[in-house]
């Protein structure tokens, strides 16, 4: 009976121990698993952006052709492919062949930019020519409010890069 009353009570420590832990796991897998969502996404919306735009060259700015594409449409096609990625902590640069840069920092700043893009200036859409467009992602995760030590519940970021490069191929 005496041995009894003394541990009464032990299971619910217990639980308690066992039970922080294994909520920290969860929240941990969780967060990572939605981290690497966004980081495949993130690089699958890129390569489309590219390759979008590398079917698009010369030929499209031709007379007579009308299939030439905007800095903006090529924002607008990252865009539609980031599902879940928020496109305003998304900064996109994109590459002509020449080395010019086209910033969109964050990228639905350019969703209404109708500059052509590749350029035909130093002859950057022309077929065989390589164009890069990079990325980088502020991925906000909640796995940092449970760190231990943390002086206020705030929302940890990490940086996400992804770029593709792509041929010109018309």
């Amino acid at each position: 009976m005496r041995r009894r009353r003394s541990q009464r009570g032990s299971s619910m420590i217990e639980f308690t121990l066992a039970g922080i832990a294994s909520m920290f796991l969860v929240i941990s897998t969780v967060e990572i698993s939605r981290g690497m969502w966004n980081y495949h996404t993130l690089a699958y919306a890129v390569r489309e952006g590219a390759r979008y735009a590398s079917f698009h060259g010369k030929g499209c700015t031709n007379p007579g052709n009308s299939c030439s594409v905007t800095v903006g449409n090529v924002a607008n096609q990252i865009a539609s492919a980031a599902i879940g990625v928020d496109v305003s902590q998304l900064n996109v640069t994109l590459t002509t062949p020449s080395g010019a840069n086209t910033p969109c920092n964050p990228l639905n700043t350019c969703f209404s930019n109708a500059t052509v893009w590749p350029p035909a200036t130093n002859n950057d859409n022309a077929e065989g020519a390589s164009i890069t467009i990079s990325a980088q992602y502020n991925f906000q995760s909640a796995l940092a409010v449970l760190w231990p030590g943390a002086s206020s519940p705030r929302f940890g970021a990490v940086s996400f890069p992804a770029s593709s490069t792509q041929i010109i191929m018309y």
